[in-house]
């Protein structure tokens, strides 16, 4: 009887902390404040793009990267072909 009780404790806690998670899912989507939620379009040389969204181009900035690689600084080891 004992085994029974704790595991139908531990049952009915998951289920409550997987309810907790799921509301707290719905109402960070439903406060996130993006009017336009965008879509994803297939171009004809295969390439998926995100039209429309509330992501900018300044949002996907990656840390130590240049920011336009035609002018970076970095250049290939001596004695490498590219």
């Amino acid at each position: 009887m004992r085994g029974t009780r704790s595991s139908a404790l531990a049952l009915v806690s998951s289920v409550a902390v997987s309810v907790a998670l799921i509301g707290a899912a719905f109402l960070t989507v439903a406060h996130a404040g993006c009017a336009d939620p965008g879509h994803f379009v297939t171009r004809a040389d295969g390439v998926v793009e995100l039209i429309g969204g509330c992501v900018a181009a300044g949002d996907l900035v990656v840390p130590g990267a240049p920011e336009n690689p035609r002018t970076s600084t970095i250049r290939p080891p001596q004695g490498v072909r590219p």
